[in-house]
């Protein structure tokens, strides 16, 4: 099965807002209408709608985020769900309630001996947070949901028919936390005892990973910023100058060196999010049509064999 971040052409830490910004534009790319009796553009365009309604909304990224984590755990284990390497039911359990799983005595050993009781616990959850760039400037408390195992209320968690007799039930927990003044992209959040909870111990931690929306034309590598600067063909051959826009408000002039190639970059100091360097990238500025001077300036460029 592919990959829908890469099909996407997004990391799997980009905010939403980014993963749908990036399949408007292939849609439009790779679109019938723009490409008619083309195949692989055809093909090319199904691939992004199928990695596109994976990811559309929230609740579906976040399942296939968790598929994805399962068949690594089961994976790990020698097989999927119906070959679970020799594992019992009570040790998946333990992998997504917290603990590990029971050790197999050595045929070689002696009589083991008793292990020291450990308390039970919940296990711990990652979970994502999307936010602007001006909450993340500003700071502030945001309101956010996700899924964690909690004590069955039917049962108290003695294990009946509305908790598949495990004690624990999933349910969508609605939180409110508060996002430090100039958070970075990427930065961890930790709320205790808000993860996973246990038929008879301690709940697990939640850890909150903010994902911060760098907004159209620019997009995070780890923590830095990269913003395209979209420049003619001119420019690019024969240098110049462009003017951009940064996320510090300001509009500076930048030049550009002869002989540019599309994808050289140039650094910002200061320049980007929250006083950090900006990292711009250059693009071709693309064209939906053409004046007529400028259609009898590329034939003659096309002549002169450019």
């Amino acid at each position: 099965m592919s990959d829908p971040y890469r099909t996407l052409g997004v990391s799997k830490d980009a905010p939403h807002a980014e993963i749908k910004r990036a399949f408007r534009k292939l849609a439009r790319q790779y679109h019938p209408d723009r490409n008619p009796d083309d195949s692989a553009a055809e093909e090319r365009f199904k691939a992004v709608q199928n990695a596109w309604e994976k990811l559309e909304t929230p609740d579906k990224r976040r399942q296939y985020d968790e598929e994805q984590q399962m068949n690594q755990v089961f994976g790990g284990m020698g097989g999927m769900p119906g070959d679970m390497g020799g594992m019992g039911i009570d040790d998946v359990f333990r992998q997504f309630m917290g603990g590990a799983s029971r050790p197999q005595p050595s045929p070689f050993a002696g009589r083991p001996r008793a292990a020291p009781p450990q308390a039970a616990t919940g296990a711990d959850i990652s979970a994502p947070l999307d936010i602007d760039i001006e909450r993340a400037m500003e700071g502030g408390k945001v309101q956010f949901t996700h899924n964690r195992l909690v004590r069955c209320s039917e049962c108290r968690a003695s294990g009946c028919v509305h908790c598949t007799n495990l004690g624990v039930r999933r349910k969508k927990t609605r939180l409110t936390i508060n996002v430090p003044k100039g958070a970075k992209h990427g930065q961890q959040l930790k709320l205790p005892k808000m993860g996973n909870e246990h038929p008879s111990g301690e709940p697990g931690d939640l850890t909150v990973t903010l994902r911060i929306d760098a907004e159209e034309g620019r997009r995070w590598e780890g923590e830095s910023l990269i913003q395209e600067v979209a420049i003619s063909y001119s420019t690019l051959m024969l240098g110049g100058e462009v003017r951009v826009a940064t996320p510090a408000g300001k509009t500076v002039s930048v030049k550009v060196a002869p002989a540019t190639r599309i994808g050289d970059r140039k650094r910002l100091p200061k320049m980007g999010f929250a006083g950090a360097d900006l990292d711009i990238e250059f693009t071709l500025d693309e064209h939906e049509s053409l004046t007529p001077s400028q259609q009898e300036a590329l034939e003659a460029l096309r002549d002169a064999g450019m």
